[in-house]
């Protein structure tokens, strides 16, 4: 019989980890001993180690996740749930609850205390399953003090600020943060955009005041705007906590923010950009939870699936990934990613950064201060026996040059590049100055794509086509579909829509397409060759989308050009 591995014990873990001499642990054996007290507490107070670090090695001694509160944006509807006595007398402090709202996460310093979560279970009237995460208890108490004793949702915030009395002049003050309601407005900005599934928080600073917008589902939509007297105070706070020089005006910078927020990690990329009225801040919200979405969950039709997985069991050669900016590329290539990732291949990725970590995947960001570009990291990664290479964008020659000996050499290559559609790759290639000869028979196929808006499902409106709709959508004139508008809902924050999904076009390169290439032949040339062999331009298949009810002409015109089909 096989014997049971016994858990490691924290003092033989941290002794492991470097953190304590064995000298240390007997002194703290020694003092528990007088005092009964837990191990890891006596370890905090002897001054051996921090809180933090015995909270993560105690997680890791009981196979318990374990968070760090400072790094934690809390739901503030979850802290009505829980009040203030019950939090302190248990040491508990309530994170988030799941989108099913069936689980609710909370912080706790004794994750074995059965009674505390029974006593919680009852409080809640048995309706939420306790999930029960590890926190340091003092963290647990300055968190307490901090969200129950102060205002946290945007419009408190705000009803604050306007009616009371807010030293702005102190903003640089480290001491009680929570005391500042500009620190609070801006993590509850960060919690609000989030939570209403936007992908950019865009600060924009005019005259004499501040607009907050955020772009949901690819639109900008103004939420707030401020005096412009709390720019400085936001400006320097989203400054601090995303590592940026908070003496630098002049200059664009940029930094990095990563939290936890509804018990997920989110991060977020921050731009700073000098304007004539003061630092123009933007935030990407790089969001893990949505960042990788199965293959047939993208939208492709059942043909272009099909078409897709036959591209991607070619072995070697280099398949694109082609739109504007925003329109999904990114997502799209680790759907395709995590459709060939295995244990009987190798994956490596050059990203500028990584968005998403993936498991088993090499993942690189490049970095200008190491000399590390594009380049030189394919060169790099071609010695490290890789089977498939992602390479985040291909932007410059150099890159283009290095990405095609990659595809030439048996490797399988993915990429992005900057083009309207998926024929017109193929010029902007060969205007990086990449030779007609190497780009034929190097590239399996390109898949060019946008993203429109979704009708939201609780308030579309069902109606008839007008005249102009019938011809667009290049129905015969017996034919009378039903076609959906928008109309506007709480649910959709009367927008009339609700999520994106991808329209595509994708372009499997043959053996008589690679011909054309070999000689240059036009666009136009290329575009009637691809046709002959079904290939279903973009705009079919925003079409299709509309006669399916998923969305409406007036969303696909915004993205595609129909103007031929008139």
């Amino acid at each position: 019989m096989n014997a049971v591995a016994r858990p490691k014990r924290i003092g033989d873990l941290l002794i492991e980890k470097g953190i304590l001499t064995q000298d240390q642990l007997s002194i703290a054996l020694t003092e528990q001993k007088k005092s009964r007290e837990q191990l890891g507490k006596i370890i905090v107070s002897l001054g051996f180690a921090t809180e933090a670090v015995v909270r993560d090695a105690l997680g890791e001694a009981l196979g318990q996740e374990s968070v760090d509160l400072a790094k934690v944006i809390v739901d503030t509807e979850v802290l009505q749930l829980v009040g203030k006595d019950v939090a302190r007398r248990f040491k508990m402090l309530p994170l988030s609850i799941d989108s099913n709202k069936a689980v609710l996460t909370v912080a706790m310093a004794d994750t074995f205390n059965v009674v505390a979560i029974d006593q919680l279970r009852a409080l809640l009237g048995g309706e939420l399953e306790i999930m029960p995460v590890l926190a340091g208890e003092s963290e647990i108490e300055t968190a307490i003090d901090q969200l129950y004793g102060f205002e946290l949702s945007v419009d408190g915030i705000l009803h604050e600020i306007e009616t009371g009395q807010v030293d702005y002049s102190n903003h640089h003050s480290e001491s009680d943060e929570y005391s500042q309601p500009l620190v609070r407005l801006v993590d509850a900005l960060l919690s609000d955009a989030v939570k209403k599934s936007a992908s950019d928080i865009h600060f924009e600073p005019e005259l004499g005041f501040l607009r907050i917008r955020y772009r949901v589902d690819g639109v900008l939509r103004q939420v707030r705007s401020l005096h412009q007297n709390y720019w400085s105070a936001i400006a320097v706070r989203l400054k601090v906590i995303s590592g940026m020089n908070i003496a630098e005006t002049r200059a664009p910078q940029d930094g990095h923010i990563s939290l936890t927020l509804f018990g997920r990690p989110v991060d977020f990329r921050v731009s700073a950009q000098p304007t004539t009225h003061g630092e123009n801040i933007v935030l990407r919200i790089l969001d893990r939870n949505k960042g990788i979405v199965p293959l047939d969950k993208l939208g492709l039709s059942e043909h272009a699936l099909a078409t897709l997985r036959l591209m991607m069991a070619r072995p070697e050669g280099i398949l694109l990934v082609t739109g504007p900016t925003g329109s999904g590329k990114t997502t799209t290539l680790y759907s395709m990613l995590s459709y060939v990732n295995d244990e009987s291949v190798n994956i490596m990725t050059l990203e500028d950064p990584v968005e998403y970590p993936m498991p088993m995947i090499r993942q690189t960001s490049v970095n200008v201060s190491a000399k590390l570009d594009f380049a030189s990291g394919i060169r790099s990664m071609l010695r490290q026996d890789p089977d498939i290479i992602l390479v985040g964008e291909v932007r410059d020659e150099d890159t283009a040059d290095m990405a095609l000996r990659a595809a030439m050499t048996g490797h399988q290559v993915y990429s992005t590049l900057h083009t309207n559609s998926a024929v017109g790759a193929i010029p902007r290639l060969l205007d990086l100055g990449i030779v007609p000869d190497i780009l034929a028979g190097n590239i399996i196929g390109i898949v060019a794509q946008r993203l429109i808006r979704k009708l939201c499902p609780h308030c579309r409106k069902q109606d008839k086509p007008t005249e102009l709709e019938h011809h667009l959508l290049g129905l015969a004139k017996d034919e009378n579909p039903v076609v959906y508008r928008a109309d506007g809902c709480e649910q959709c924050h009367q927008s009339g829509y609700r999520g994106r999904i991808a329209i595509t076009e994708l372009l499997k390169v043959d053996t008589d397409i690679d011909d054309l290439i070999a000689r240059r032949a036009s666009r136009k040339e290329i575009h009637e060759l691809a046709i002959s062999k079904g290939f279903e331009p973009i705009a079919e298949d925003a079409l299709r989308r509309v006669l399916d009810g998923s969305s409406t002409l007036e969303e696909v015109s915004r993205v595609v050009d129909l103007t031929d089909r008139l």
